[in-house]
């Protein structure tokens, strides 16, 4: 059933069964129709000049903190951000003491991880109360060498666990034929385009500036150093235990790979990266993405004010929402083209003649926006004519099913 439906008058409904019972339904009609003409006059007022809409599209404490801790990688700090950043991860600490991967959810220990982290880089003092419950918190959950893959790159690449602590994952993964049972065009969008310049990054394994010289040696148990393995699930699968075997083999032979190969592998990777790099949009349109082709440039020696990574860095940017509040946080992507069809949805639905134009002229906005290029998709479907559309304002290389 559509707002429209809902929008009913008092003779449409059931007969009531007496007098007091007609006068709640009617109520209750007139409350149901006053809501749905209120939020309509709401997305009326929130839509664009041009017809579109687009919304903060919140994620969790993770996408901020990385933000932070990716100005002290680049040595490029902004403190004020920061402490905007700093307010907002404050009220998003539950009473665990940690922070949630989505509203209300339990303590997760790589956001949380994180968090600490970005904090501490942002100024906060390790003995301040919300910082020692952070870390009691971590600590009591096997401290931070349980964090997950991506947690524990981000703390190689600031020097605070050994590489060995991350999967063999060689950039030479690149080069591999579509026949191979692990090839790029296997994995979706989002996971190729976070993968892509990362396999860079672990092939060059560099090394964060980190001006304050960070560490968050307090989160763990044992020292990183001293950790035998770092495999601490047990494995409850033949597959499972095939991947830990194949883990050891790749690390034996990685450093054995021809040096022209890894030199090739890079250079495609880069390739890649800069053919989709998607100008202010960023790589892929998402967050992770284009935090790591920012910090693949920087690994590469790639000038940084040249125009590949000034892109990248005002797409991350972009992301950025700063609140009246004082607060500030980061998105992982934007969301206009979802929000406009959603909005457009709702007020054709609630009717009226102006409900209906501004869903026109999101409408027309949307045709726009079609995506007529030819993506990586067509890999697996080579004589499929584009027209789709993607989730952001642009990103060509990627329309999405959904939308």
């Amino acid at each position: 059933m559509g707002f429209a439906d809902a929008r009913v008058h008092e003779a449409d409904a059931a007969p009531p069964s007496s007098a007091s019972e007609a006068g709640a339904a009617g109520a209750d009609l007139a409350e149901l129709n006053s809501a749905i003409e209120a939020s309509a006059d709401r997305l009326r007022a929130a839509q664009r000049a041009d017809g579109h809409w687009a919304f903060p599209l919140e994620a969790d404490a993770t996408i901020p903190a990385e933000y932070v801790l990716l100005l002290h990688y680049l040595g490029e700090r902004d403190p004020e951000l920061e402490a905007r950043i700093g307010v907002y991860l404050r009220r998003r600490q539950t009473a665990s003491g940690g922070w949630p991967l989505f509203h209300g959810g339990d303590f997760d220990i790589s956001a949380s991880v994180k968090a600490y982290f970005a904090l501490k880089a942002i100024g906060d003092h390790p003995r301040a109360p919300h910082m020692a419950r952070a870390r009691d918190a971590v600590l009591e959950r096997g401290g931070a060498a349980r964090v997950n893959v991506f947690t524990r790159v981000l703390l190689a690449l600031f020097g605070q666990v050994p590489w060995r602590a991350v999967p063999a994952m060689p950039v030479e993964i690149v080069l591999l034929p579509r026949w191979f049972p692990f090839h790029l065009d296997k994995i979706s969008y989002w996971s190729r385009t976070v993968l892509v310049p990362l396999l860079v990054l672990m092939s060059r394994k560099p090394l964060a500036r980190n001006p304050l010289g960070l560490n968050i040696a307090e989160l763990f148990v044992v020292p990183p150093d001293r950790v035998a393995g770092w495999n601490f699930a047990r494995p409850r699968s033949r597959w499972a235990r095939f991947l830990l075997r194949f883990d050891s083999l790749l690390r034996r032979i990685e450093p054995r790979f021809p040096g022209r190969w890894r030199r090739r592998a890079i250079e495609r990777a880069a390739r890649w990266v800069d053919a989709r790099g998607n100008g202010e949009d960023g790589l892929g349109g998402i967050f992770p993405a284009i935090v790591n082709s920012v910090m693949m440039y920087d690994a590469l020696g790639v000038d940084r004010n040249g125009p590949r990574v000034v892109a990248a860095k005002r797409a991350l940017r972009r992301l950025v929402v700063e609140e009246a509040d004082g607060s500030a946080w980061v998105q992982p992507c934007l969301s206009p083209v979802w929000d406009t069809v959603l909005a457009g949805l709702a007020l054709a639905e609630a009717e009226g003649a102006a409900n209906l134009e501004a869903a026109m002229r999101g409408a027309d906005w949307l045709m726009g926006r079609q995506v007529f290029e030819a993506g990586d998709w067509t890999a697996r479907r080579p004589r499929l004519a584009p027209g789709g559309w993607a989730f952001q304002y642009a990103n060509p290389h990627y329309p999405d099913v959904d939308d």
